[in-house]
């Protein structure tokens, strides 16, 4: 189709559009993405009463987080790519439409299967939803200080919505009952879908054709990958699907490079690397959730299991770290420019390991106090110093038609990194306890503590890739 059919296609659309309003568009983008978020981490302290009401079997409860977690890292490629070719509007508004009816769905589940293909369901339509809201923010915000200030804004919900999911799990399990970490999200869909059709203006489409054997080798070899490393953790290293699915996945995303370098117009434009701080960025938004997802992963179970904590008290154990990720993300537009990416990542990634590190001193009689609050304290300052400039370096020079596809490989290093980083500390974990002596309590935190020990570790290549930035002119 010509160029400028596709620009009177999309003009067509402006009269249905109300006129700009930035508030209203950053507040309906910041809370697609709080959603997507939240479902990454707001089911985890409702599993004990689904397994109860669902019948799951401990091996298969995982998948309930488990579902969501592979389809939604899998396709986000291919949805950052959809939005670009076929509208970013449409594309968004069809995923946060997906992702509500799903949840509305799976609200009402009466067994396992029927839960898990809603999770399936709510993975799709994040996948179609996430990269495009990343895309429509930057496309939508171009002065630059308003640009700045508006992806440190989305970097801190997207940090802070994992332990915002804890306690909003812990509240409404508590209060009221499992389905409505589901239900919750139907009117904030509902909302962010009216609003967005009446007042997001659909960016210029650019011509061009998917990348149909790039979307098949990489959302295969994703999958694939992030489905060896969950196995691996409930199976271990040695069994056959475990290797079979890792080695698959290596060769599928092998293929995908080399279909990457030879087509035209690839799904993943490889020029998005060329420039050494968003190559450095995407690195440690791969790395950087790998450490932290163990923090909230192993903390949930301490708090309950060792602890005594009921489901709201663990909510409400998070509510610092949150509100600090959070509040340190407005700082980023006054940071960055004068500082440059290069000190507060570095700033970030020190204060996460040193975090981490308290961690791994955690005992069967450790207190809220110092053991627990101090490391959540450290690692929220940490991780809004260490990920808001992130978003900022990665989308602040992206050319517009590779908008889209810069934010699914983004969301992808996040989402991919976190599931895999938390595949390792799980199965770092069952070595450790295995071998373990003592009470459960004391073998429970054995294990903990040396997941930690590794998080320590991915903390500290954070701090690595954080040496290799350099100041560019754009933030200054």
């Amino acid at each position: 189709m010509p160029e400028r059919t596709l620009s009177a296609n999309a003009a067509a659309l402006a009269p249905d559009v109300r006129p700009h309003r930035p508030g209203i568009v950053l507040a309906t983008l910041l809370a697609c993405q709080l959603m997507i978020i939240l479902d990454a981490t707001v089911m985890n302290v409702a599993l004990p009463r689904i397994q109860a009401d669902l019948h799951f079997s401990a091996t298969s409860l995982s998948w309930v987080i488990n579902a969501y977690t592979l389809v939604f890292g899998g396709l986000l490629l291919l949805g950052g790519r959809a939005g670009d070719l076929f509208g970013r509007r449409r594309v968004f508004i069809g995923g946060l439409t997906l992702f509500t009816l799903a949840s509305f769905a799976g609200g009402f589940a009466e067994s396992s299967t029927w839960l898990l293909i809603a999770r399936i369901a709510q993975g799709l339509g994040a996948a179609a939803a996430g990269p495009s809201t990343l895309a429509l923010l930057t496309t939508t915000f171009t002065e630059p200080k308003a640009r700045l200030r508006a992806l440190a804004l989305f970097s801190g919900m997207a940090s802070a919505g994992f332990a915002v999911g804890l306690i909003l799990g812990g509240l409404l399990t508590e209060w009221l009952s499992w389905r409505w970490v589901l239900f919750i999200n139907v009117p904030f869909g509902v909302a962010a879908v009216a609003l967005a059709a009446r007042h997001l203006r659909e960016p210029e489409r650019h011509p061009s054709r998917l990348d149909l054997p790039g979307a098949v080798t990489a959302t295969g070899g994703v999958a694939a990958v992030v489905y060896g490393f969950i196995r691996a953790a409930s199976d271990g290293w040695g069994d056959r699907t475990t290797l079979l699915s890792l080695a698959a996945g290596v060769v599928l995303l092998v293929v995908f490079f080399v279909v990457e370098l030879r087509t035209a117009q690839p799904l993943l434009p490889l020029r998005l690397f060329a420039d050494r701080n968003r190559a450095s960025a995407y690195a440690n938004f791969f790395l950087g959730p790998m450490a932290g997802m163990s923090m909230f992963f192993f903390l949930a179970q301490y708090v309950q299991e060792v602890r005594g904590y009921g489901a709201l008290a663990t909510g409400f154990a998070f509510l610092p770290m949150a509100l600090l990720v959070f509040g340190t993300s407005r700082l980023i537009p006054r940071l960055l420019p004068r500082f440059g990416p290069k000190p507060v990542a570095l700033v970030g990634t020190t204060l996460m390991a040193a975090g981490l590190v308290l961690l791994t001193r955690l005992s069967v009689d450790s207190g809220y106090f110092p053991l627990l609050l101090v490391p959540m304290l450290l690692m929220g300052l940490g991780m809004g110093l260490a990920f808001s400039p992130l978003n900022v370096i990665v989308m602040a020079t992206v050319p517009p038609r590779d908008a889209g596809a810069a934010g699914g490989v983004l969301q992808t290093m996040q989402q991919t990194g976190a599931t895999l980083g938390l595949a390792i500390l799980v199965t770092v974990f069952g070595s450790a306890t295995r071998h373990a002596t003592g009470s459960p309590r004391e073998v429970l935190v054995t294990g903990m503590t040396h997941a930690f020990v590794v998080s320590a570790v991915i903390a500290g290549l954070t701090f690595l890739v954080a040496l290799t930035f350099r100041r560019p002119s754009t933030v200054r």
